[in-house]
């Protein structure tokens, strides 16, 4: 696969952005934006409000079809500027950029971060010239209309796109997070056709401003293949007295929701890990004070329940109520060691599956899967616990398990060859299941979790004992720093 294909199904679009345009205040006028266009030699202008974000454009082309001998120079910027602006996150993938400038007939897109400030902006020109012409189809094929039927489409396009990464030698890491991002596009996209089938049918738009959350693998971007739903709504506040009103907007909203996305391939959740559970539905600040009961509680459901929710993240709508309460969270947790070692002595568990003499522990009671690894449950899972562990202990906002353990070792809570080992086994762990489920999915057999040590190399047999070694360091060494127990 030649470079610029992995790069636009791998690459963010915020490492392949131009510098931010020229910026003017709501309330400019016409004639400051022509003069900021002029000195800054832009073809773009970014209008934004009071705290950065955008909020409409002006383009040389804006000029010179509803300004030039048509408006004074002192005209209200206001009323001729493009709006609502389309943008994109600087964590999306450059592809998404590429299918919804071509979808619009955009030259061009803002970059926003998390809390919707302008960090920069990409031109279709320059994005596309990162890419090969072959690929435009592709990205097309993963851009279906924002419809069940085409995001169906995009999901069976998903697979073969995955697949062909894994074959060229893309980091099982790398293609997960392209899966989980083409997962919380479509929720995004499904979202966007159950508010317009709601406004349709007379119940007119959101009532107050939220943001859809997905949790676990899809929140940490490390989904594998046919992940079920996790997620849930931050509702921004309103009074108590129209709660039967909004919170039954958002209600059927979720019901809307959730019932699409398993009509294209994304289960319902067995444990109701759902914005449709009241439990998942809040607003921002019942979630606050949600956080504040479990981590008073610290009962085994508290304790369950946070950890289910710990790595969220938000995936549409005004995301800026997820970051907010991202931090919210990352600071009542800092250095709250007595609710983290309650949390990690909950999921102890979940051992790794290496037993006496560093020899694989297989499963002996599921008959379908008898004399295999369960490297999800005594692989993945504790060495994700784990970490995670220690990025809430030391205020690590991040949800990736690379990503934390990255920033892990620049606090030095981590040293050099430690962080090496862990990635290395999560690399490794997570390119064995990844390889073993796309398998799985060709064969047309049931994708699950399990890896029989007999399709391993020896080489790959050696990294596996020795990930699985880091993992159970790992543990060892959170369970005698949390709970002060000697090895």
């Amino acid at each position: 696969m030649p470079y610029s294909r992995a790069m636009a199904f791998r690459h963010l679009a915020g490492e392949h952005m131009l510098a931010p345009p020229p910026v003017l205040r709501l309330g400019s006028t016409v004639g400051q934006a022509v003069d900021s266009l002029t000195q800054a030699a832009s073809d773009i202008v970014v209008i934004v409000d009071a705290e950065g974000i955008p909020c409409g454009v002006l383009t040389e082309q804006d000029v010179a079809r509803r300004v030039v001998f048509r408006l004074d120079s002192d005209s209200p910027l206001d009323g001729v500027m493009s709006q609502p602006v389309r943008v994109i996150r600087a964590h999306d993938l450059i592809f998404h950029a590429i299918a919804r400038m071509r979808r619009a007939g955009l030259r061009h897109m803002p970059v926003v971060d998390d809390r919707d400030c302008l960090v920069g902006m990409l031109t279709l020109e320059g994005a596309l010239a990162r890419i090969n012409g072959q690929l435009v189809d592709q990205i097309e094929s993963l851009s279906r209309p924002d419809t069940p039927g085409g995001m169906a489409e995009v999901r069976a396009a998903q697979l073969q796109v995955a697949e062909q990464l894994l074959a060229d030698g893309a980091p099982a890491p790398e293609v997960q997070a392209l899966v989980s991002h083409i997962n919380n596009d479509i929720y995004r996209r499904m979202l966007r056709h159950c508010v317009r089938v709601l406004t349709e049918e007379g119940r007119g738009l959101p009532p107050r401003e939220f943001c859809l959350l997905v949790m676990g693998s899809g929140g940490r971007r490390e989904s594998y293949l046919n992940p079920d739903q996790d997620n849930g709504l931050i509702i921004a506040d309103y009074p108590d007295a129209e709660h039967d009103k909004i919170d039954g907007y958002f209600l059927e909203l979720a019901d809307r929701l959730t019932q699409a996305m398993a009509g294209v391939g994304m289960p319902l959740c067995n444990g109701n890990v759902m914005a449709v559970n009241p439990l998942w539905r809040k607003t921002a600040s019942q979630w606050q004070a949600q956080m504040d009961y479990w981590l008073s509680r610290r009962n085994p459901a508290a304790l369950r329940l946070s950890d289910i929710f710990f790595d969220f993240c938000g995936v549409a709508g005004e995301r800026r109520l997820a970051a907010e309460l991202r931090d919210y969270i990352t600071v009542r947790l800092r250095n709250n060691r007595s609710f983290i070692r309650e949390m990690f002595l909950q999921d102890e568990h979940f051992g790794v599956a290496l037993g006496l003499f560093n020899r694989f522990i297989v499963e002996k009671d599921d008959k379908g899967h008898r004399g295999e690894l369960n490297l999800k449950i005594t692989g993945t899972l504790p060495l994700v616990d784990g970490i995670r562990a220690l990025a809430l202990l030391h205020g690590v906002p991040d949800t990736g398990t690379l990503a934390r353990i990255a920033k892990l070792q620049d606090q030095g809570v981590l040293d050099k060859d430690e962080a090496d080992y862990l990635s290395g086994a999560f690399h490794h762990i997570c390119q064995l299941l990844l390889r073993q489920q796309l398998t799985d999915q060709r064969q047309g057999k049931a994708v699950s979790n399990y890896v029989h040590p007999a399709s391993l190399t020896d080489r790959e047999d050696d990294m596996l004992v020795d990930a699985l070694k880091a993992i159970r360091n790992l543990r060892d060494r959170l369970r005698s720093d949390l709970s002060g127990e000697l090895f």
